[in-house]
């Protein structure tokens, strides 16, 4: 059985305010690719991301009035600049409804618990902690206090931290994933120490493990996967050229549909921990692999010898490990030199 893993798009800000944008991302994120040599239809991403804000709870007075001179700046000041970017609890609604009718789960990272006034609007499939908050106390009560089941990003947290955090949420409820996570935006290949994922499932075997990826590229998905890990997180946009600080990191269509591809081919490709013969390799073993075959003309009455034989395709003949079913018997029926000595050629 395939075990299929739990890809998320992200839209974050990548919707640069704009409840259109975010609902192509959504038509992205739901967009199944087709493997053509195999002819195989592959399933899309299972869910899409985005990510609520309460400004009053967010940054100190003199960093929310900071000059943000950016070409990726959508205000005078940083503060204007994320205000911009905010969609309202509606405007949120409205994306998770679309989300819903392409057949996504629907996952809110939520900034402050004043965020949670979503709920009464909608109720996310997954509430997502961002890596920053981990040691956000105070919101990880009131998110777990909801029951809503919880992702949470390990970016900022060693052990410590992230012990911390699973014990204020399990005063709640245990429905908890963990994705390893690096916080640098992209993260660079020496820093993203995958084998984290292998450290997390030992350590953690009662929650799923994941990887919320920020490198360039698909590779690290890939290979977390065949590391184990469940889930995939990875930042979407419609087009990495668009104004933004997150859109150059993120995928594009392109990128979405060779990850997507790779993952779901990943997933076919694990297998299970055993060695065996797979029914489909048959055909191949029996035209490829040797057979015991007649290293000179044998004619009716000759008696075998081990310097009579020697190996030759196809593989539908008696193997050398079986030689001495053939040593000392009688040729019943003439074998050609270089033809396949077979049962029916024996007296």
């Amino acid at each position: 059985m395939i075990k299929e893993t739990y890809i998320i798009g992200e839209i974050g800000q990548n919707h640069n305010g704009s409840v259109d944008i975010a609902k192509l991302i959504v038509e992205l994120v739901a967009r199944p690719v087709r493997e053509e040599y195999f002819g195989i239809d592959l399933k899309p991403m299972n869910a899409v991301k985005m990510t609520k804000r309460d400004l009053d709870h967010e940054l100190s007075d003199s960093q929310m009035a900071r000059i943000y001179d950016s070409p990726n700046s959508f205000g005078r000041t940083y503060g204007e600049h994320r205000a911009f970017l905010e969609l309202s609890d509606e405007e949120h609604f409205e994306v998770y409804k679309y989300a819903k009718e392409k057949g996504l789960d629907f996952i809110e990272t939520l900034c402050a618990p004043t965020c949670l006034s979503i709920l009464k609007f909608f109720t996310p499939d997954y509430l997502k902690v961002a890596s920053r908050d981990i040691t956000n106390i105070p919101l990880l009560a009131a998110l777990a206090e909801t029951g809503i089941p919880m992702i949470l990003s390990t970016g900022m947290a060693g052990k410590k931290e992230l012990d911390e955090a699973l014990e204020t949420i399990n005063k709640y409820h245990d429905k908890i994933a963990i994705l390893h996570c690096v916080s640098q935006y992209p993260t660079h290949p020496k820093n993203l120490n995958l084998n984290t994922i292998t450290y997390l499932k030992k350590n953690y075997p009662q929650y799923k493990i994941g990887l919320s990826d920020h490198t360039i590229g698909i590779t690290a998905p890939i290979a977390a996967i065949a590391m184990g890990a469940e889930i995939i997180e990875k930042h979407i946009t419609i087009d990495r050229r668009m104004k933004g600080t997150d859109q150059a990191g993120s995928l594009g269509p392109d990128g979405v549909n060779r990850m997507l591809r790779d993952i779901r081919i990943t997933e076919m490709s694990m297998g299970v921990e055993d060695i065996f013969i797979e029914p489909d390799v048959m055909s191949s073993k029996i035209k490829l692999e040797r057979s015991i075959a007649a290293i000179r003309d044998l004619n009716v009455g000759d008696v075998i010898t081990e310097n009579d034989l020697h190996l030759l395709s196809p593989g539908d003949g008696y193997k050398w490990n079986r030689r001495n079913e053939l040593i000392g018997k009688r040729i019943k029926v003439k074998v050609p030199k270089n033809e396949i000595i077979y049962p029916e050629n024996l007296e």
